[in-house]
Formats: structure tokens, sequence, C-alpha cells
């Protein structure tokens, strides 16, 4: 008679409940190490695109890496400051981490850079945190949930026309020569982190947010969330969803706006070609 092993049970995950306070605890206190090199000398480097990373961008890093990972051993990881492991490829659950979005701004000193952190579950984002501790902005989401701003509602914008709208992106891209028509009156302002213009967007600070740059995954993930339970629409510019978790990370573009104005956005981004 031949013996027949038992197949091994997969292990019951924590419940997203659970995730989620884990994960805002972890981003108040990576906000916090954040915020204790904010305006202080500290040392800055290149990355092989150019791009600066400081010292306490990678502290950051560590820290969150070390608390999350640490705890949720069955879990992915990608965060921008991460070589990228691949074997987060094979799990249901990855966290997501930008844990100094919008350096740039931290670097001078401008108080416009937040820590981005998000759970995407079989390639969707499910929770998302994004918190600018330089001004105690706690944006936070957990799908079907709503979403907060410092525990308070927010929603995104009902503004159904684009005349008047408010932009939270580069004035200059809307008087490029890359639009078919031009652009009826808008007004635009610049914010340096991708996570906090979508913030900002989420509670109708801004009606939208355009860029026609790429975007990593990292970049967009908790900030996603936030938008959609917001009552907002996150795509790229041809329309098309964001999904995460995939083998190469990045997106072409991201248009962002509550839902009314949405479909006026794509109408125009949809006709460039990147």
């Amino acid at each position: 008679m031949t013996a027949i092993t038992p197949t091994k049970k997969p292990e019951i995950l924590p419940s997203l409940e659970e995730d989620y306070e884990l994960l805002k605890r972890a981003v108040r206190d990576a906000g916090a190490l954040a915020n204790s090199y904010f305006k202080q000398d500290v040392q800055v480097f290149k990355k092989p695109d150019g791009s600066e990373v400081s010292d306490a961008d990678l502290a950051v890093d560590a820290a969150m890496k070390l608390d999350l990972t640490t705890r949720r051993k069955d879990y992915g990881w990608l965060s921008e400051e991460s070589p990228d492991d691949r074997s987060r490829l094979k799990y249901s659950r990855v966290w997501m981490i930008d844990p100094i979005d919008g350096t740039n701004a931290y670097l001078r000193h401008i108080p416009e850079w937040t820590v981005s952190a998000a759970l995407v579950e079989d390639g969707v984002p499910v929770l998302g945190v994004v918190y600018n501790p330089a001004k105690d902005e706690f944006f936070h989401a957990m799908r079907g949930h709503g979403a907060f701003l410092n525990d308070e509602p927010i929603h995104a914008t009902d503004k159904a026309i684009l005349e008047g709208a408010k932009m939270i992106a580069s004035g200059g891209l809307f008087r490029k020569k890359i639009w078919q028509e031009p652009w009826p009156e808008v007004t635009a302002e610049w914010v340096n982190s991708v996570a906090y213009r979508l913030a900002l967007v989420a509670c109708g600070r801004g009606d939208a947010t355009i860029s026609l740059t790429a975007k990593a995954e990292w970049d967009l993930a908790a900030a996603a969330v936030i938008m959609d339970e917001a009552g907002g629409v996150t795509t790229d510019h041809r329309g098309n969803a964001h999904t995460y978790n995939r083998e190469s990370p990045k997106f072409p573009s991201l248009v962002a706006s509550g839902k009314p104005l949405h479909p006026l956005l794509i109408e125009r981004t949809s006709r460039i070609d990147l």
C-alpha cells in the first residue's frame, strides 16, 4: 500500500485590517526618522540614472524593510532604494515603498516630500499610506473602506469641465506644442512628490494631475488606493488602468482626477504618442 503524503496547507495570511495597522505604524515611524534628517547636513549620492539619493533615503528604506519584512516573511518587497528582488513575483502580497518620494524637495528643504507605502495583493493596491511629516499630513486608505487625511474622510472634486481646473502639475506642460488643440484656461501648481500630487487631488485641493513621463510602481501604488477610495480615477495617458507587481515595474504616464473630469483629460492625452 502506498502512503500518500498530504499536501502542505498554505499559511493563512494576516487580515488586511492587521496589515493596515502595521503599515500605518511603520509609515509613522519612517516619517519621524525621515523628518529627523530633514534640513540637516545629509550625504548625497548620484544613482546610475543621474538622480540624487541621500543617506536619509537609504536609512528610511532600511528601517522600513526591516520592520515590514520581519513581521511579514511571506510577502514580497519592492522599493525605489532596494535592488529589485524578482522573487516578489511569486508572492500574492507585496509591499511597495518609496521611502522619501520627492527627494529633490527634501534636499532643498521644501516640505513637499512624503513617505509612500502600499500593500499590493494579486496586482491590485489594497492598502496605501502617504505621509508628509513636515506638514503633519497623513493620508491613508484601505480598499473598500474610504480614504482619509488625518482620520477625516476625503473626496476628489466633482468638477466636470476643464475651464478653471486646478492642475497639480507643471504649468509648462499645458503650453507645449504636443497638443492638437490648446488647453482652456487652467491653473497649475508644481509639487515635487508624485504621491503627494495624487494625495492633494484625492483630498480636493486640486482637480487633476497629469504626467507624461514614466512612473514606477512605488511612485503610484499607495496614492492610487487613496485616489480610488476618494472617488477618483488613476490611469495612464491612454486611460488604461495600472496593474502592479509586474516584471518591469514601470508605467508610461499618469492621469488622475475626479471621475467627471477624467474622460475629458483622456480625450486630450490619449492623442499623444510617448
